[in-house]
């Protein structure tokens, strides 16, 4: 699968420019892969896979939050005015919709009980596809992590491991192409409206990080008062679910590690996320490796 259109005459490309949006537009279309969750064939579990499967506790989180991704998502393609950006935007809304749909029939074919959440519908177009994006960021720097420490550690069996990884590559995709859409929105505003894009988007990570902060503080502090997997911090808690050993130490050099090489897959004039490996990176040299 070809992941860099060559096409593009120049070796670097400007945020916002008919290069940059084409790029973003054919990165992202080209490398769409087909495939049905209904028709999945689901691999036979043991008693103890279907135990660990069975008693992972972020089944209704997960299914919430693409519930909200994905109808976000695919109502933020009003916003686009470039026709090719918008079909991306699109075909993105359709690809969340389909992790939802795998979700759903993962937890159907074993037996795990979750309550379909109500369609969401988002109120301010633009405020919710960047509040998604910005959490998208967040959650699947996280989710890189634990997927390679639960193939690596075999807690899942490998046949189930497969299966998710096409939708680790998708969130690859789904975070390249939020950080570089959210450059070519603030570079194509006029200048006086930027400083107040940019206040937005801080506004909205600052209560991202806070909400990240506040799950990390509570680790190791035994149980909580809260739900322990919020919608928003399921994937920056669930390590604690692969037993002894996976320390939030070892989890960021993780997460940074599968970060590193799976964007390495993609053309390298596309913008790559920076804050949640920046504050990872910041993280685990502070923290001492036994936590």
């Amino acid at each position: 699968m070809s992941v860099i259109p060559a096409d593009i005459e120049s070796s670097t490309v400007r945020p916002g420019s008919a290069g940059h949006r084409r790029l973003l537009a054919r990165f992202f279309l080209d490398t769409h892969v087909e495939y049905v969750p209904e028709r999945i064939a689901w691999p036979a579990l043991t008693e103890a896979e279907l135990a660990r499967l069975t008693g992972l506790p972020f089944w209704q989180e997960a299914v919430s939050t693409e519930n909200v991704t994905s109808n976000t998502v695919a109502a933020a393609a009003d916003i686009e005015p470039d026709p090719q950006v918008r079909a991306a935007i699109a075909l993105q809304g359709l690809e969340e919709q389909r992790h939802a749909r795998l979700l759903t029939a993962l937890t159907a074919h074993y037996g795990i009980p979750i309550e379909q959440p109500p369609r969401f519908a988002p109120r301010a177009l633009e405020d919710d596809f960047l509040f998604a994006g910005f959490g998208e960021c967040f959650d699947s720097f996280f989710a890189f992590g634990l997927f390679a420490l639960a193939r690596e550690s075999g807690y899942f069996p490998a046949g189930l491991v497969s299966i998710f990884e096409p939708v680790m590559e998708e969130e690859v995709r789904h975070i390249l192409f939020f950080v570089n859409w959210v450059a070519c929105r603030r570079s194509r505003l006029p200048w006086w409206k930027r400083p107040a894009f940019r206040a937005r988007c801080a506004r909205i990570i600052l209560k991202q990080v806070a909400s990240r902060v506040k799950t990390a503080r509570a680790l190791g502090k035994g149980p909580r008062q809260e739900p322990a997997h919020s919608a928003e911090n399921f994937t920056l808690t669930a390590h604690q679910e692969l037993g002894a050993g996976v320390t939030l130490h070892r989890l960021l050099q993780t997460c940074l590690r599968e970060n590193d090489r799976r964007m390495a897959r993609y053309d390298a004039r596309l913008q790559r996320p920076r804050l949640v490996p920046g504050i990872a990176r910041v993280l685990y040299r502070l923290l001492p490796a036994g936590i």
